[in-house]
């Protein structure tokens, strides 16, 4: 697959593949060729909430 494909893993706790789909099934359902479970691909990238690096400043 192209390298901008999504990866995904099948939520079947029994077969948990990685799946590549191509980004124009974005928002789509698409099948696990494993196991036959039907994945809804999110539409947009899920954003992690960025850590901070460095610790709140202590009050003296």
């Amino acid at each position: 697959m192209a390298e901008d494909a999504i990866r995904i893993m099948c939520p079947n706790l029994l077969c948990r593949k990685v799946l590549a789909v191509p980004p124009t099934a974005r928002g789509k359902t698409v099948r696990c060729k494993a196991c036959s479970t039907t994945i809804r691909i999110p539409e947009k990238a899920s954003e992690a909430s960025p850590k901070p690096d460095t610790k709140p400043e202590e009050a003296a």
